[in-house]
């Protein structure tokens, strides 16, 4: 059990120690405390969550967020804002935003095994209408769960590419490794953040490779840090990678902590 406690932990510690811009792991924060406080996936008190930090002044949302909240503001349900979103993108919501922030998810036992995929696709449509969007983070939620029930990582990758997409199944198979994506594209972000997690034997190497491919954007470092810290757990993330999180690590240790002890009984 301690082990397990070990990388619920780490899944929200490591997805901070990946996050260097300070958008996912906010919003990812906000799942977690919510997950916290109701006791199931509530979709409707995240959203307003995500709304109260908005207003705070958010930043590092990405483009797709960054329009649907105004919208939110404004008096129109999230529905409405996302939907309208993606017609004004043509359909171009299927960025990494959802998969970043949704791993609390695989952290609370209360949601479960098979509840958990189709509660990551519903929390992701609060902003992204695009599937691969919700896909993406389904199988981030499911690979993070996986882990945390102590299953191997090949063991995990089978059951995350499970009744996938091409494009998703691609990427959890860490096939065509060949030009890797730097982008924000939902499968492609997967894609890059599997092969490091495959040719890595430890959280650091990983995410310390993960972090000199990405560049400013950071994409894939974020899914690293929470798919890596489900797999190697908090006792591999040291404490130097999370000192640029040095204002939110007191709230994000106790949130995590408190989603740890549920697994307790379970």
């Amino acid at each position: 059990m301690q082990d397990r406690q070990d990388r619920v932990v780490g899944v929200l510690l490591g997805l901070a120690a990946g996050d260097r811009n300070g958008g996912p792991v906010r919003m990812a924060l906000r799942v977690a405390e919510s997950l916290r406080d109701r006791g199931r996936l509530d979709v409707t008190d995240i959203g307003t969550r995500y709304l109260d930090w908005w207003r705070e002044g958010a930043f590092d949302t990405g483009p797709t967020v960054a329009q649907v909240l105004p919208l939110v503001e404004s008096g129109i349900s999230f529905e409405q804002a996302s939907i309208l979103v993606d017609e004004r993108t043509g359909g171009m919501t299927a960025g990494c935003n959802p998969a970043h922030r949704i791993a609390p998810l695989a952290m609370c036992a209360r949601v479960d095994d098979s509840a958990l995929e189709q509660a990551a696709v519903a929390e992701a449509r609060l902003t992204h209408r695009h599937p691969l969007a919700g896909e993406t983070a389904a199988v981030v939620a499911r690979l993070c769960r996986a882990l945390i029930r102590g299953f191997s990582w090949p063991d995990a990758l089978g059951q995350a590419a499970e009744g996938r997409s091409p494009a998703i199944r691609c990427a959890v198979e860490g096939r065509h490794v060949e030009g890797l994506s730097r982008g924000g594209f939902a499968p492609e972000v997967l894609r890059s953040a599997i092969h490091f997690l495959n040719v890595s034997d430890s959280f650091p190497n990983a995410l310390s490779r993960s972090i000199d491919f990405a560049g400013p954007a950071n994409y894939c470092p974020v899914l690293v840090g929470s798919i890596g810290g489900a797999r190697w757990g908090r006792s591999q993330i040291k404490d130097a990678a999370l000192s640029h999180q040095s204002d939110l690590i007191s709230r994000l240790t106790a949130v995590a902590l408190d989603l740890a002890r549920g697994w307790g009984d379970v």
